[in-house]
């Protein structure tokens, strides 16, 4: 052991490689897949129904990547602060550093930058996982091990098991009631899009009100976490608490968004039914070609001659038999 600018290196510096979850970047390209499979078809669709077609399918793939999306995504809360904080353990080092808690339905992100980004002669820029399938504790003991910073395992400490805030249990159940009803609304999601293709598109614009009304449960069972008593986090002379963030806004949009889809459906049904199934081409042929004049036509008296006299030997095959 060495001193190297009075930080004393204990451990291996070992970070982490997150730099973007690889489950969001899946869903992305899954999505997008699927929505330049669907709309290379639009050139064989003629007419006004061409630009429907494709707002239904961008809409409905939006609400779809959302739905999945938004389990694994960190930013349902999450709190920033800049501020003085010691940098490392057994060392009086104070660095001055943006620290940001980022809290997802299944485990929280917390970031280290430096400002500047190198002091000590040591890049200071950190952003460590921790998950909580049952507890953090064995990601906390590694992240002992490694000898993150202090600030990171403070945050980090925080959700521990034996820690007297219990974040661990406020932020676990609400996230896991959060995401089972964000994939029923996914499910309800798929019937939706199920029925819109059927003669049934009262029943369609029933479940896209009830994917929203599941969105909004989901948001129910996160905001429970803002009722309990609020634990402070105090890093250096400075304190922050974790506040709504992009998911949070983003579920309520998509439910929004969900909720105006279902309700003008169903309404539309009621006023209009028969131009929303010509709309979502249920039970109709395509009325493009209705008029189109044709010229005038002869027929061939010799084939219908030959017709008349085939079928009336036939009838009498039959009379004597």
């Amino acid at each position: 052991m060495t001193l190297f600018d009075d930080i004393y290196p204990f451990y291996p510096l070992q970070r982490s490689s997150f730099l973007f979850s690889g489950r969001l970047i899946t869903i992305i390209l899954v999505f997008l897949l699927l929505a330049a499979s669907l709309l290379i078809i639009l050139p064989g669709i003629r007419g006004k129904s061409r630009l429907f077609w494709m707002i239904r399918i961008v809409t409905s793939l939006f609400i779809g990547a959302v739905l999945v999306a938004l389990n694994y995504t960190d930013d349902w809360a999450e709190a920033r602060m800049t501020t003085n904080a010691t940098y490392k353990s057994f060392s009086d080092a104070v660095v001055n550093a943006d620290i940001g808690l980022h809290i997802g339905l299944y485990g929280i992100n917390v970031t280290l930058k430096g400002n500047p980004i190198v002091q000590f002669n040591e890049t200071i820029d950190y952003n460590e996982m921790f998950s909580w399938h049952d507890t953090i504790e064995e990601e906390y003991e590694e992240a002992l091990e490694k000898g993150l910073p202090n600030p990171i395992l403070y945050i980090a400490e925080k959700f521990t098991i034996s820690n007297p805030c219990g974040l661990i249990f406020q932020y676990r159940y609400s996230g896991r009631y959060a995401s089972a009803t964000l994939w029923t609304a996914f499910c309800c999601w798929i019937l939706a899009n199920i029925l819109f293709s059927m003669p049934v598109i009262l029943y369609a614009g029933y479940m896209m009100m009830a994917t929203a009304a599941f969105i909004f449960f989901a948001m129910a069972s996160f905001s429970t976490i803002m009722n309990a008593p609020q634990c402070v986090f105090s890093i250096g002379s400075d304190s922050f608490e974790a506040q709504y963030s992009h998911s949070f806004w983003l579920a309520l949009a998509t439910g929004l968004l969900c909720t105006i889809i279902g309700v003008l459906v169903t309404m539309l049904h009621f006023l209009i039914p028969e131009k929303m199934k010509e709309a979502f081409s249920v039970g109709f042929d395509s009325y493009e070609d209705e008029d189109v004049s044709y010229g005038e036509g002869y027929l061939n008296a010799v084939f219908l001659d030959g017709v008349t006299i085939s079928s009336l030997s036939s009838k009498v095959r039959e009379e004597h038999i």
